[in-house]
């Protein structure tokens, strides 16, 4: 608060606070909104379909030769692999202690809470 209150000059006017959201959707949006309306959904736009599939690949349902369907999909998986933002070492060490105490943190959670359990029924049982 104190640095917009700093950013203001004598005359009132804002020379250095951060534009703050007005609430008005953009003109784009509702230009997008309104052609949904009209012509459907627009996630499903309807796009022309690709001509390398053959007759054959599409009435099978997959039933193809096993062994080009098994090299396919390593060749998808080793493309999709290429993708990934791989961390490193400094972001998995970090990783990796922070999964490890949040597991000591819930063990010991829920380790207390079963002896809570056993002294309870054992005190009202005895």
């Amino acid at each position: 608060m104190s640095d917009e209150r700093e950013s203001r000059h004598d005359d009132g006017e804002d020379t250095g606070a951060v534009a703050r959201p007005s609430g008005k959707r953009s003109a784009r949006r509702s230009r997008s909104a309104s052609q949904a309306e009209t012509t459907g959904s627009v996630a499903t736009i309807d796009r022309p379909s690709s001509k390398k599939e053959s007759k054959a690949d599409k009435g099978r349902g997959g039933t193809g030769n096993p062994f080009k369907r098994l090299v396919k999909f390593f060749k998808e998986v080793i493309s999709e692999l290429r993708k990934v933002i791989w961390p490193n070492r400094k972001q998995m060490v970090t990783y990796t202690s922070v999964v490890l105490v949040f597991v000591v943190v819930m063990v010991a959670f829920i380790s207390g809470i079963d002896l809570a359990f056993i002294k309870g029924v054992n005190w009202l049982f005895g």
